[in-house]
């Protein structure tokens, strides 16, 4: 991941804001989308949580070796135990790198977890939008994405939202079908800028490119 990330030419747009942001911050990129930014923001102490599963064992060590803070869990193991961890994290200004649509999916589906911990903790839900061009594009359930050596790579950062502490169940899932939204709306933009197809949801799609 770091020899590939040196030979990537990335632009980052809405950094200064992101930066200026007060308190905790929830980075959301979709679960495919992790291997660019990933090395770009190493060494800055920001969080990830990762799942406690096999592939979780060899991410977990990629992911400390670039610097970050794992929490590990999932929403089928250890989720109530990462949650606590991250919700404490982020109380404390941290920010934390998230895939809403994780472990599993269903790709593109914003879950429920991400909201209960930005409620929990005051932190800003964050989309970012990540695409490279030319880049593979893996057969798997996320559609996982890799950059080519000497790639044209960019990410976007979006609008935070807020999800306020006393928010109904109602409420909240308004706020998730609007968070969805954005990240689809951001991650749209972000293909465009890097000269690739419009962005669909992978399983809506059934798509199998790979250039």
């Amino acid at each position: 991941m770091t020899a590939l990330s040196a030979t990537i030419s990335l632009k980052v747009e809405g950094e200064n804001d992101f930066e200026s942001l007060e308190g905790g911050k929830i980075i959301l990129t979709w679960h495919g989308r992790t291997a660019t930014a990933g090395p770009k923001f190493r060494n800055r102490g920001w969080g990830v949580m990762i799942s406690n599963s096999r592939d979780g064992d060899m991410q977990k060590h990629i992911y400390e070796h670039l610097g970050y803070k794992v929490i590990r869990g999932s929403s089928g193991r250890g989720g109530e135990r990462a949650l606590i961890e991250s919700i404490r994290f982020l109380r404390g200004g941290g920010t934390m790198a998230i895939t809403p649509d994780g472990p599993r999916g269903p790709a593109g589906k914003v879950q429920e977890g991400v909201l209960m911990m930005a409620r929990k903790s005051g932190a800003s839900l964050v989309p970012w939008g990540v695409s490279a061009t030319p880049r593979w594009l893996f057969g798997s359930w996320d559609r996982f994405m890799v950059p080519w050596p000497f790639a044209k790579a960019v990410i976007l950062m979006g609008v935070p939202i807020k999800v306020p502490a006393n928010a109904s169940p109602e409420e909240i899932e308004k706020i998730r079908q609007n968070v969805e939204f954005q990240m689809h709306e951001i991650q749209s933009l972000a293909e465009k800028k890097a000269g690739e197809k419009p962005y669909a949801i992978p399983e809506a799609t059934g798509s199998s490119e790979n250039k």
